[in-house]
């Protein structure tokens, strides 16, 4: 939200001028807003986490599955957990293949490593069609990075 909401604002000062503002010299700095960014989620999380301690939810880590028990159970770990409501959160990552199946591959980055940025870069390629490619790719370019989005034509509906 806070990378989209700086592109929003890219695209408005984009536009002054045909609304009557003279904002010569306008530039934008990457490290500031990905401080500034990055701050916000901490602050975020802190509040998430603290709403959850206060609603007394158990938060338990590690590979789980349901068992066939009557009741709603979850076995993590060895170790059974029974509740009326249980939420799983399945923490999936990206999977980068391996150069011997794209050459290449790791020379790129899963979208987490578009937060781990530490400048803009100059030139980007965005790889996919999905709604976070996209929204990358807008960001990027509206930002300043002469972006391209690769989409393989097979896959296209």
């Amino acid at each position: 939200q806070v990378m989209w909401n700086a592109a929003v604002h890219a695209e408005f000062v984009h536009d002054h001028a045909d609304y009557g503002f003279e904002t010569p010299g306008v530039k934008f700095n990457w490290r500031t807003i990905k401080e500034k960014r990055d701050a916000y989620v901490r602050r975020l999380n802190e509040i998430y986490e603290n709403n959850v301690k206060k609603a007394h939810i158990d938060i338990i880590r590690g590979y789980g599955k349901f068992t066939p028990d009557p009741e709603p159970t979850v076995e993590v770990d060895g170790k059974k957990y029974t509740a009326p409501h249980i939420l799983i959160a399945t923490g999936g990552r990206p999977a980068v293949p391996p150069d011997s199946e794209i050459p290449g591959a790791s020379l790129g980055m899963t979208s987490d490593g578009f937060f781990e940025l530490e400048e803009l870069p100059r030139r980007s390629v965005i790889v996919g069609a999905g709604y976070i490619a996209v929204e990358i790719a807008g960001i990027l370019s509206t930002l300043g990075s002469k972006s391209s989005l690769l989409i393989r034509q097979d896959k296209v509906v």
